[in-house]
Parts: structure tokens; C-alpha cells; sequence
């Protein structure tokens, strides 16, 4: 996986930089507060980054910070949202924001972002109010992770490339009492 990526900027867009690294050029979705923080072309970035893996196509996502990282990987775990519509949430507001905003149930928060309905924002409190601790006057932000073995398999299919309505069909139906033992029967009922 690529976990960061350094160099000049070769290109600023309203949705994507290009970073060269080594003489390649990574093309990175970036949301607008990532955006606002890259430096000029020509200057050097560091950007901390997702790799995610398609059939088609692989994307590569870059953040200004890891806990803007950490939140996305989360927000694109909850059922419905994807990496672009996580991408979008991310450019509504700084982490702080978003994570009190979750922290203080503010739906409309999340539905001002195209793609997200009254379901999905009311999905993504539920889903990440325990799982994130904005700390109200700080940049300080706590980011919880369970160690329930069906939640750690559930992030491991979502790396391996599956949206989360299909790692959580798959893992329905599969036995096992540790993440390993499901992600194998899940990847078995695949097959």
C-alpha cells in the first residue's frame, strides 16, 4: 500500500494533485481542505494517502493529515458511502468539525453533501458517534477502534477492495471467532 507520497506538485485541480515521486507523477483525489493546504506548483507536498483497488481502476486518495485520513477511512466503512462521497464529506469542513458534528448528531450537517440523504447522514452518526471523539478547543482528535472480530473482518474486506454493502452480505452467513477465520469464510462464500 502507498501510505504517502512526497515531491514537487506537477498540477493543482479543484479535485485532484499530481505529485511526482521519483520521477512518477500520483494523481491524488484530494477534498478542498486538502486542497487549500497543498503549496503551489513547482513546491514540495507530502500528502498521507489510500490506495483503493478496483477492477477497473485504481484510485489513489492523499490527505493533508492522518487524522483526515483516519476519518475517511471510516466514513467510507458505513454502508452507502463510498470513497467519492466520503471524499465530498471531507470537504465540508475541517475533522474537528465534522467529528463534533457526528459527536452532536448534526444530520443536516451531512446531508448538505451531494450523495447523502437523510438514511445515510442518520447511518453515519449511528455508525461513527462511538467510534470518534471530537475534543471541543483542540486539534487533538481520538479515533476508537473496535476489537470485535466481525468489525475488524468488515474493515479487512473494505481493503481488500469490497463496498460495504458486499462485505456485509458476506460476512452474514460467515462463522468464525477471529477476524482471520471470518475474512476466509467470507472470501470462501465468494468464491
Amino acid at each position: 500500500m502507498i501510505a504517502s507520497v512526497r515531491g514537487p506538485v506537477r498540477v493543482r485541480r479543484g479535485d485532484h494533485v499530481v505529485v511526482e515521486c521519483a520521477g512518477v507523477g500520483y494523481r491524488l483525489a484530494v477534498s478542498s481542505e486538502t486542497l487549500s493546504k497543498v503549496p503551489a506548483a513547482g513546491k514540495e507536498a507530502t500528502l498521507h494517502t489510500h490506495l483503493v483497488m478496483r477492477e477497473d481502476a485504481m484510485l489513489l486518495f492523499g490527505f493533508a493529515s492522518e487524522e483526515e485520513r483516519e476519518l475517511f477511512l471510516l466514513l467510507n466503512g458505513v454502508q452507502g458511502v463510498g470513497p467519492k462521497v466520503a471524499l465530498a464529506v471531507l470537504s465540508g469542513g475541517t475533522v474537528r468539525d465534522l467529528t463534533n458534528a457526528i459527536a452532536s448528531e448534526d444530520a443536516a450537517r451531512f446531508q448538505a453533501v451531494p450523495g447523502i440523504g437523510k438514511r445515510t447522514a442518520e447511518r453515519i452518526i449511528v455508525e461513527l458517534r462511538e467510534k470518534v471523539t471530537g475534543t471541543a478547543g483542540t486539534d487533538e482528535i481520538v479515533v476508537t477502534r473496535s476489537d470485535d472480530p466481525r468489525v475488524v473482518a468488515r474493515e479487512g474486506l473494505l481493503g481488500l477492495g469490497y463496498e460495504p454493502g458486499e462485505a456485509d452480505v458476506l460476512l452474514d452467513g460467515a462463522k468464525g471467532e477471529t477476524a482471520q477465520e471470518l475474512i476466509e469464510a467470507a472470501l470462501r462464500e465468494a468464491a
